[in-house]
């Protein structure tokens, strides 16, 4: 069984929804496959197949949800540090062509969001960077071609 990394932050998150779901979405689901019942003829019922296929996504959501909580493999970022960068670590990068910086934390599949600087470790940007350190350049293969960058600081916070 591949244990999957997660931090303490992204452990919680999905620990939440796993509970939205039990206690909030499955009880409503169920009340919207209980009000098409109620409406007779179930073979030509939308919303009845439409609120049995909201539950089918629902549990399948909470399955695979609670298998990666059953798999994670806790990573305190507190509880690390050193020169180079790994798992959890915020790297702050300046593209060496356009000079525009950015900062990116290093995090689990489940929990990643670029929107808000959270890439997974199995991106190729964070692929380039494990191992790296201060002051080094790495190459990233992007849909839009090669980029350059510059590590400018790394921290675990």
């Amino acid at each position: 069984m591949n244990k999957v990394p997660i931090t303490p932050e992204g452990k919680s998150l999905v620990e939440s929804e796993v509970k939205n779901r039990k206690a909030i979405e499955r009880p409503r689901i169920i009340n919207s496959i209980a009000e098409a019942r109620a409406h007779g003829d179930l073979s030509e019922n939308a919303e009845y197949h439409a609120a049995k296929e909201e539950q089918s996504h629902n549990e399948t959501k909470i399955m695979e949800l609670e298998d990666t909580l059953s798999r994670a493999e806790v990573i305190d970022p507190s509880m690390l540090g050193g020169d180079e960068i790994k798992f959890s670590a915020t790297v702050l990068i300046v593209d060496e062509e356009t000079d525009k910086e950015s900062e990116y934390k290093i995090v689990g599949e489940i929990e990643a969001d670029f929107k808000s600087g959270k890439i997974s470790i199995q991106s190729p940007l964070a692929r380039a960077l494990i191992g790296k350190s201060t002051g080094d350049s790495v190459e990233v293969n992007t849909p839009g071609g090669g980029k350059s960058y510059e590590i400018l600081k790394i921290r675990y916070i």
